[in-house]
């Protein structure tokens, strides 16, 4: 940085104020957040809920998330839209036949919920601990039981202690298992199992997910610090697996650049010393393989093995993954590179993802950062644009969990 620039934007007060007001933005999007059915809407790009989508449980889970959190921050509002989207994971979207939690409002409706269609997934039920242990951190008084219900799924159903890593996907009634084995899934497992013990959860919760992040640095080393993203039932890495489906939403070919920078923040948040050179080396795998300079800068959303691009899309969450990783390492390191990489990235952001119009970020960007619906279509959630305001605002710890429900905001004087 010049010397004009010495002041980090991580401590300037004016900063702070710049993300404070794009949180209450983000946290007031959407004119209804509810599903008729229970649970959480899907937003379309003016805020409004599409009716084409039923009531997802990851979307209602990370919306519960959120808004609790905002409620811990003392934004009005947050609390009430928080409690009506968690009722769904109270109710539509729970299985109170079989356990867990389905994976849509139309499978837990469907006049055979056990067909082959429907499944459960370690991603829902990693947002669902996520959400149950931001509602027990906010005083909802069923967050405690809820948050014990999915962890006792998650090691019931999901938990392989011989690989210290999650399975993916089963049926509804839990008799078969795919063999399929993702990384997805156990990357947010991590966020939640380490929200959990921050609400309180047993601590044997914080050595498995640490588990999990060794398996993910010594995988991400193999393989010159791409993280693979699937794999065989023995956690064998599948390097070519939808090579024909590269656009997939939840299983792309290749390497994720966004998971990148998500998996380099979660390892530095563990607080364990020894992950720290790993997380630098994924980060700046990450940003090396990704970032498009230019007329028009921003991220690709997959590489291929040898770090060429596969898909041009630019999608928001993968941009905030790389602004929160780099408000981390700036905070852990002082290294001036990362402050860089946050002013730079947060102009990206500001100029061609934050929608000053219609509200929220626009989700997804082509190569020439004009709007497209590759991926994905609308604006169904804030959790990742939020989360990378939170990040950049506070001091990290854990979690969001433990940053927020310790935060002592400043004494601002008057009378």
């Amino acid at each position: 940085m010049s010397s004009n620039e010495s002041v980090s934007w991580l401590t300037l007060p004016s900063h702070h104020l710049w993300l404070d007001n794009e949180s209450s933005r983000l946290l007031n999007f959407g004119s209804s957040l509810d599903h008729p059915a229970g649970g959480a809407a899907w937003l379309d790009d003016r805020g409004y809920p599409d009716p084409s989508h039923s009531a997802l449980t990851y979307v209602t889970a990370r919306m519960s998330h959120v808004q609790f959190l905002g409620s811990l921050l003392g934004h009005p509002g947050a609390r009430r839209r928080a409690d009506r989207v968690f009722d769904g994971l109270l109710t539509t979207l729970r299985d109170a036949r079989h356990g867990g939690w389905f994976e849509s409002s139309d499978d837990a409706t469907a006049s055979d919920p056990t067909g082959p269609d429907a499944v459960k997934s370690a991603y829902a039920h990693a947002f669902v601990v996520l959400a149950a242990s931001a509602a027990t951190a906010a005083g909802h008084p069923r967050g405690r039981e809820i948050l014990t219900e999915a962890l006792t799924t998650v090691e019931e159903r999901f938990w392989d202690d011989e690989h210290g890593m999650c399975s993916d996907t089963w049926n509804v009634d839990w008799s078969e298992l795919d063999p399929y084995r993702g990384i997805n899934g156990n990357m947010h497992m991590v966020e939640a199992l380490f929200a959990a013990v921050d609400a309180g959860a047993a601590t044997i919760w914080r050595e498995r997910a640490l588990r999990i992040c060794a398996n993910v640095c010594g995988w991400a080393e193999n393989n010159q610090w791409r993280i693979p993203e699937h794999f065989t039932p023995d956690w064998i890495p599948l390097l070519e697996y939808n090579s024909d489906d590269t656009t997939n939403q939840f299983k792309p070919y290749g390497a994720t650049v966004g998971h990148g920078f998500e998996w380099a923040r979660l390892l530095v948040q563990t607080g364990v010393d020894d992950f720290v050179p790993a997380a630098q080396s994924i980060y700046d795998r990450a940003a090396l393989d990704g970032w498009q300079p230019g007329p028009t800068p921003g991220f690709v959303y997959t590489t291929d093995w040898s770090g060429r691009p596969v898909v041009t899309s630019r999608l928001h969450w993968v941009l905030c993954e790389a602004i929160a990783a780099a408000a981390t390492f700036a905070r852990l390191t002082g290294d001036t590179r990362y402050e860089n990489d946050y002013r730079i990235w947060w102009d990206v952001a500001a100029e061609y993802f934050v929608d000053h119009e219609n509200g929220s970020w626009h989700h997804e960007l082509d190569e020439h950062n004009a709007s497209a619906s590759t991926v994905w279509s609308g604006k169904p959630d804030i959790y990742h644009a939020i989360q990378a305001t939170w990040i950049s605002r506070y001091a990290q710890r854990s979690s969001l969990v433990a940053t927020l429900t310790t935060t002592t905001p400043p004494d601002r004087g008057g009378r």
